[in-house]
Formats: structure tokens, sequence, C-alpha cells
């Protein structure tokens, strides 16, 4: 057992580093990297609309909309993306419903963030101030003006980190619609990994192309930021 284990030790500090092999398969790589950027950004923009209802529902609306938005939030929250995942992709047709991978994979992580972004933008418009409110009414405002300039203006620059920090996150957690056979990234170095067997050279390439992508999308969200709260 020592020999064997020995014979291990040995066979690892001989084994060599080659990136030729993944450099090679480098235009299926940024095939993924782009399928991973569109899903993203699709997620995002659905994921804050659906935020931005789902909070004005639980601040603004009746019972029956607060009650419908709470339990959304709460269900989608306390289980597994992969099971949202799969219950849309595997799930939905056997009541008819079926989809491909990509619109499935959007579906469901549009969902899922939308519930994540509902808490995110519920609690930046219980920060703005009634008497703000109250304020624009008095000038005779109307009740979307009122909403859209002194409650959702200032609601969005208070919790833009956050949002910012969530939409990283779920780009990153996006890794895992792969498992749906969706060609994103993480696919990608996948089936390249299958080919050549470079494991650790793969998931290097494919970890430092998220992080490129991380960093990136930190800056757009830096210069969003500025460009519509900081000026």
């Amino acid at each position: 057992m020592l020999a064997h284990a020995d014979s291990d030790w040995h066979a690892g500090m001989k084994y060599g580093l080659q990136f030729r092999d993944v450099f090679a398969a480098w235009d299926f790589l940024l095939d993924g990297l782009m399928v991973t950027l569109g899903l993203s950004v699709a997620t995002m923009v659905g994921g804050l609309v659906i935020g931005i209802t789902g909070a004005s529902a639980r601040v603004y609306g009746g019972p029956v909309l607060k009650a419908i938005a709470a339990a959304y939030v709460e269900i989608i929250r306390n289980t597994p993306l992969l099971v949202q995942i799969f219950l849309i992709f595997f799930g939905l047709p056997s009541l008819g419903l079926r989809l491909e991978a990509i619109p499935a994979a959007t579906i469901a992580l549009i969902i899922n963030l939308g519930a994540y972004t509902t808490e995110i933008v519920r609690a930046g418009l219980e920060a703005i101030p009634r008497s703000q409110i109250e304020a624009g009414e008095s000038l005779g405002l109307s009740g979307w003006q009122v909403f859209r300039y002194i409650i959702l203006f200032p609601a969005l620059k208070a919790m833009f980190p956050a949002l910012a920090s969530q939409f990283v996150l779920l780009m990153l957690a996006s890794s895992i619609v792969s498992q749906i056979a969706v060609p994103d990234l993480f696919h990608a170095g996948s089936i390249i990994q299958s080919r050549t067997f470079r494991d650790f050279e793969v998931y290097a390439v494919v970890g430092a192309l998220y992080l490129a992508l991380a960093f990136a999308f930190r800056g757009v969200f830096a210069l969003i930021y500025r460009w519509a709260f900081a000026r």
C-alpha cells in the first residue's frame, strides 16, 4: 500500500503542465464564453424586471398580491437552483411543455434571480422616507411619476451595489446549466477535458475566464453607477 502511494506521488511529481491542447480548442471555449455572457445578460435583465415587479407588489400591492409575491420569494429562495432547472427542463415535458436547453436554463435563472432581486429591491423601496412621497404628491405628481422619480430612482441608487453583487454571483452560478447540456463555458471546458484529459489545465483556464468575466461585469456596473447615479 505504501509502495502504491509512493508510486502515485512520483507520478504526480512527474506531471507536466501542458496547455497546448487547451489553447488549440480556444474557439470552442470562446463559443461557450459567449453563451455564458448572453445567458447572464438575459437573466440580469429579466431578473431585474421581476424583482421590481415583485418588490412593488410586496410593498404597495393588496393582500393577495403581497401573499403571492411572498410565496414566490420563499419557495425560490429555499429550493436548490439545480432542482428548479431540472423541474423546468425535465418536469414540464410531462405536462406537455417541452423547452430547449438554453430557453429552459434562461427561464430558470430569471425566476431564481428574480426572487433574490425582489428582496433587494423591496429593502430599497422601504428605505424611502414617507415624507418624500408625500412631498411629491403635494406637488401634483402622478402616482407613476412619484414612483419613478421619488421612489424607484433613489432606491435603485441605494441598492445598486447589492444588485451588482447578486448579478455577478448569478453569472458564476450559471455554470450549473451545463447539467442540462447548455453549451456554456463550463460545458465547453468539460468536453475539452474529456478529449484531452488535461484536467488541471482545462479547469484552470475555465476558472480564469470566469474570473475575467466577473471583473468585466464589475467594471461595467461601476461605469453604470457613475453614469447614472454619481453625477
